[in-house]
């Protein structure tokens, strides 16, 4: 591939043709100048050293070496060669509940920021292992496939909120199924952390647990919240402007479902643990995901683009060199070379 990394200098090429225009405008007034002496032929023999050729070979080779200059300002480079690189790690999607009952705060800020520092502080933990990345509140989607690039985890993982998700509700068991479809079929262990408070009103998540178990995928479950559980904050806009209520007027207050979540960990042959306003909960996690087998992959990394600017100066430069080496005039060995015999032939 081959690409300019200061496209913007190649503007510089246009000076060319006004010099040229220049060059061709200076060489009517040098004939006009000594037309006025006579004629210019006759005038011309009066100057037997003056090449005009000459000028005209010195002129094409600046412009050459100009335009090789201005190339090399442009710093053209090649590269971006698609490299395989070996790494050894695991597979692991988070699957983040973004539904509404993750802004109580019961936990500081809420639960929602407090999943997103847990899922940050594991991050900071992990090398060469690939992540995903799953939002589900009433369904649940693939918000980032499997990559190695943390900064691009952590860049998406800051911009989640309620809103991005249309439908309410908190589906466990979809999300289960969408985190364990993120993996296609590579041969690294496998496992799935979801980050929830635990309310699980949509499907039957213990099934699906326990199907991407049968699958070789190991369910983890980090539960978000405390057991007294806290009101559901209303927004407009930015601005709190009160609490969840039911039909008969009464503030909902959403719990964390600590038995729920252990028997989803339990299905997927995973652990439950719990994250409050002291801990994140993802250590106990981190050492057990862990211990799972590290399978090799490959990933396809572009090389980075190298310089080719010197090579293009290096030619302007011998150009420049080779200009000084040639004379104005000609020399005594040049006059002497007749190459057409301008003698007329007599008739005998």
């Amino acid at each position: 591939m081959f690409r300019l990394a200061h496209p913007q200098f190649l503007y510089l090429l246009l000076i060319i043709p006004l010099l040229v225009l220049l060059f061709v405008y200076a060489k009517q007034r040098n004939k006009k100048a000594l037309s006025t002496f006579g004629d210019l032929s006759l005038v011309m023999r009066l100057l037997p050293d003056f090449s005009v050729s000459r000028q005209v070979l010195k002129f094409i080779i600046w412009s050459v070496a100009w335009m090789l200059i201005v190339i090399g300002m442009a710093d053209p480079q090649t590269g971006s060669k698609l490299e395989k690189i070996k790494r050894k790690g695991v597979d692991m999607v988070f699957a983040l509940d973004v539904s509404n009952s993750m802004m109580a705060q019961d936990i500081t800020p809420n639960r929602l920021e407090r999943a997103k520092q847990a899922i940050t502080h594991l991050l900071g933990k992990l090398e060469n292992d690939r992540v995903g990345l799953v939002i589900f509140a009433g369904k649940s989607y693939i918000q980032m496939p499997l990559t190695t690039d943390y900064s691009a985890t952590r860049l998406f993982l800051s911009n989640i909120n309620p809103g991005m998700l249309p439908v309410q509700g908190t589906a466990i068991g979809d999300a289960i199924e969408t985190s364990a479809s993120a993996f296609g079929n590579t041969k690294q262990s496998k496992a799935i952390v979801i980050i929830t408070d635990g309310e699980n009103h949509e499907d039957n998540a213990m099934e699906a647990a326990r199907s991407a178990a049968g699958k070789g995928i190991r369910v983890f479950t980090i539960g978000i919240g405390l057991p007294e559980g806290a009101p559901i904050p209303v927004y407009s806009g930015n601005t709190q402007i009160g609490y969840k209520k039911d039909a008969s007027g009464i503030t909902v207050i959403t719990r964390i479902n600590e038995p729920m979540l252990e028997d989803i960990a339990k299905a997927g042959n995973g652990i439950f643990t719990r994250a409050n306003n002291s801990q994140s909960g993802v250590q106990e996690v981190f050492d057990q995901i862990n211990k799972l087998e590290k399978a090799e992959y490959n990933e396809a990394f572009f090389s980075d683009y190298e310089d080719r600017f010197q090579f293009f100066i290096l030619a302007a430069l011998i150009l420049i060199l080779g200009e000084v080496l040639i004379a104005d005039r000609k020399g005594r060995l040049a006059g002497k070379i007749k190459l057409f015999n301008n003698k007329s032939t007599q008739k005998p």
